[in-house]
C-alpha cells in the first residue's frame, strides 16, 4: 500500500502580500504531493511566514514561531522577519531554517530537507489556479514586489527590494485562471500599485493575442474585461490614477480606491518624506467624485509621528472633514528597527499618541456614520462572505474583506458564499449596513 503523504502545517502572518507568498509556497508544496495539516500535532513540519514591518508585528511573529516550536518542534521560518535571522536564532535557536521574503524556492528546498517529498505522481496534480488560503470566491492578485519610495518610517524597500513588476500577460493569465475557478472578486495588491510597470519601462506583454503595455491603466482595463469584481489596493495618488476613475463610473472596476495618505499636515508629510500637497489632493478627490458618484476611498493615517504638533494633528482632522473618506484606519507611530524616522527629534509621548488616536477615530466615526446613513433606502449589489444560523454576512462594492465594514442580511436569504445579491439597505451604524435581499434579483455565476 502507498504510504501517507507528508503533511506540512502553515502559519501565515502579516499583510495580503505575505498571504500571496504563502499561497505560492503552498501551491508548490501541494503540486509536489505534500498535504496541509490543520493542526500542529498532525504536521511533519511547520512553516511560519512572518511579518517584520513594525516592532509589534515582529514580536507577534516571534511568538508564533515559539508556539509552533512548542507544539510541533520542527519549524521553518520565512517572510520579512527572516531578514533578521540572528534575532530569530537568539530567541528560538531550535528552528530548522530561516529564509527571507518571497524566497519561494529556498523555502520549498528547506521543506524537502526536513520532510522528503513523496514520489507518487498521482499526488502531483493541483488545480491550475494553485492552492489558495482565501475563501473560494475572492483572491488576492499580486502584480509586483518591492517599492521605490523612501518613506523614512518604512523598511519595506530594505525587506523586499526595489519595485519589480510582473509582465501584464503573466498577471492576466493568473487572473483568468482564478476567474475560471470560480473567483468573483480580484483584489489587486502590491507595495505601490499605481507604479506598476515603471521598472519595466511599461514594456509590452502579450495577452489574448495582443501586445499590451505593462501599465496601471492597461492592467485595470484588462482586468475589468473578465467579469469579476476588481478592487484596487495600495494606490499612491500619482496623476495617472485619474485615468482609472472612468472605468469605475462605467462599472468595469469597483468604485473603490485604497490610498495610503498617512497624514495631511505639510510639515509631517515632509518629515515622512511623502508628497505634501494635500490641498491639491482634495481637489482631485472632488473631481473623482464628479466622475464617479459612488467612489469609496479608504486610507490609513499615522498619529504621533516625531515632531507632530497639536496644530499638525488639528490640520489632519480638518482635512478628514473635507475629504469625507469612506473608510479610515489609524496607527500610533512606533519605531521600527532600521527606519530613519527613529532618529528624528520630537518623539511624541505614548499617552498623547493614544489621545490623538482616540480623537481621530471618534472624528472619523461621525463621518462614516453620516456617509452610511445616506445609503439607507438604496438598492445595491453585495457579495456574500458567510452563511450560518445566526445570519448571513456580505460586503458591498465599498468594502474590502477583513479591513472594511460588512452588510448584514436580514430575513430569509437562501444564499451561499460567493453569491452576488441585490439588497435594499434598511439600517446603518458607524461601520456596517443592514439590508434585505430584493426578491428574484439574486445574481448567480
Amino acid at each position: 500500500m502507498p504510504t501517507a503523504p507528508p503533511k506540512i502545517g502553515f502559519v501565515s502572518l502579516g499583510c495580503p502580500k505575505a498571504l500571496v507568498d504563502s499561497e505560492r509556497i503552498v501551491t508548490r508544496l501541494r503540486a509536489e504531493g505534500y498535504e496541509l495539516s490543520a493542526s500542529y500535532e498532525g504536521a511533519d513540519a511547520v512553516v511560519v511566514n512572518t511579518c517584520g514591518f513594525l516592532n509589534s508585528a515582529k514580536e507577534e511573529s516571534l511568538e508564533a514561531i515559539g508556539e509552533a516550536l512548542a507544539e510541533n518542534g520542527r519549524v521553518i521560518v520565512t517572510g520579512c522577519l527572516g531578514m533578521e535571522a540572528d534575532r530569530i536564532r537568539e530567541r528560538h535557536p531550535g528552528v530548522l531554517a530561516i529564509t527571507g521574503p518571497h524566497q519561494y524556492e529556498t523555502v520549498v528546498a528547506e521543506v524537502h530537507k526536513a520532510v522528503p517529498r513523496p514520489h507518487d505522481p498521482f499526488l502531483d496534480l493541483v488545480p491550475p489556479q494553485g492552492f489558495r488560503l482565501t475563501p473560494h470566491h475572492y483572491a488576492y492578485l499580486k502584480i509586483s514586489e518591492g517599492c521605490n519610495n523612501a518613506c523614512n518610517f518604512c523598511i519595506i524597500p530594505s525587506l523586499r527590494g526595489r519595485l519589480k513588476s510582473r509582465p501584464l500577460g503573466d498577471v492576466m493569465r493568473e487572473a483568468e485562471c482564478l476567474v475560471a475557478a470560480g473567483v468573483k472578486e480580484l483584489l489587486v495588491i502590491s507595495q505601490d500599485t499605481s507604479a506598476y510597470g515603471l521598472d519595466l519601462h511599461y514594456a509590452r506583454s502579450e495577452w489574448r493575442g495582443e501586445a499590451r503595455e505593462t501599465r496601471f491603466l492597461a492592467l485595470a482595463e484588462a482586468l475589468g474585461s473578465l467579469g469579476a469584481w476588481v478592487r484596487l489596493h495600495y494606490v499612491y495618488p500619482y496623476p495617472h490614477v485619474d485615468q482609472v476613475i472612468p472605468l469605475m463610473a462605467e462599472g468595469r472596476v469597483l468604485p473603490y480606491l485604497d490610498i495610503p495618505f498617512q497624514h495631511a499636515a505639510p510639515s509631517v508629510l515632509k518629515a515622512m518624506r511623502r508628497p505634501g500637497n494635500q490641498e491639491r489632493t482634495l481637489e482631485r478627490i472632488a473631481s473623482w467624485r464628479e466622475i464617479c458618484r459612488d467612489l469609496a476611498i479608504r486610507s490609513t493615517f499615522i498619529v504621533g509621528f516625531p515632531g507632530e504638533t497639536e496644530e499638525d494633528f488639528t490640520a489632519l482632522l480638518d482635512w478628514l472633514g473635507e475629504a469625507q473618506l469612506s473608510r479610515v484606519g489609524c496607527f500610533k507611530y512606533e519605531n521600527v528597527d532600521g527606519a530613519a524616522s527613529n532618529d528624528l527629534p520630537g518623539h511624541v509621548p505614548e499617552e498623547l499618541k493614544q489621545e490623538r488616536y482616540d480623537r481621530l477615530m471618534r472624528h472619523q466615526q461621525a463621518i462614516s456614520a453620516k456617509l452610511l446613513k445616506a445609503r439607507v433606502g438604496r438598492t445595491i449589489e453585495v457579495i456574500v462572505d458567510e452563511v450560518d444560523g445566526e445570519g448571513d454576512i456580505a460586503r458591498s462594492h465599498w468594502d474590502a474583506p477583513e479591513i472594511d465594514g460588512a452588510v448584514y442580511l436580514n430575513g430569509e436569504t437562501d444564499v451561499k458564499p460567493g453569491d452576488l445579491v441585490k439588497v435594499k439597505i434598511e439600517d446603518a451604524d458607524e461601520y456596517d449596513l443592514w439590508a434585505r435581499p430584493v426578491a428574484t434579483n439574486r445574481a448567480t455565476w
